[in-house]
């Protein structure tokens, strides 16, 4: 690969890195050519996009990026995959899933919203990690609730209160 070319691929990692928000690192050495389909597959349908990187390229487009990676340029070692996904569990979820079958793919590391987590023991807290679908679907949750509760207090109060009345009027 020429320095042209090497140029040109830290570019377009760069713009990636800049792009997304959720960045996973996960180690995919020593899968078949089937599981390692099989993961891509899983990646495309979960709308993840999986792609196998050199590790000098990609410290050199987290070195050109403006976001703070911490600890992830420590963990480029060995055979890294990258994940970019728009939810924040999404690929924890995807590992966890693809674990049943295989060890791999071991975790790195994460980049989610800000957040920084090294290491593989980290998978159980990103795959808890509500995106934010969910959080908005908890919050809309949560205010409903109390409004329920009003309206059917007043559904049935109101039965009795003018039961009561037209008692009071009857008399």
């Amino acid at each position: 690969m020429t320095k042209e070319e090497k140029a040109i691929v830290i570019e377009d990692l760069t713009a990636q890195l800049a792009d997304n928000s959720t960045i996973y690192l996960a180690d995919i050495s020593g899968l078949d050519a089937l599981a390692t389909s099989a993961l891509r597959r899983a990646c495309f349908k979960a709308n993840i996009k999986l792609s196998v990187v050199k590790n000098t390229l990609l410290a050199k487009a987290m070195e050109a990026s403006e976001k703070e990676f911490g600890e992830l340029p420590e963990t480029l070692k060995g055979n890294t995959s990258l994940m970019f996904s728009e939810t924040g569990n999404g690929p924890a979820k995807l590992i966890k899933s693809f674990r049943k079958k295989s060890d791999k793919p071991l975790l790195k590391g994460a980049f989610v919203e800000e957040a920084i987590y090294v290491g593989d023991e980290n998978l159980d807290t990103l795959v808890n990690i509500k995106s934010k679908e969910e959080v908005i679907g908890d919050i809309i949750a949560l205010l409903q609730s109390p409004a329920k509760n009003v309206i059917s207090g007043l559904k049935s109060g109101g039965g009795k209160l003018a039961g009561i009345l037209k008692t009071l009027s009857e008399k």
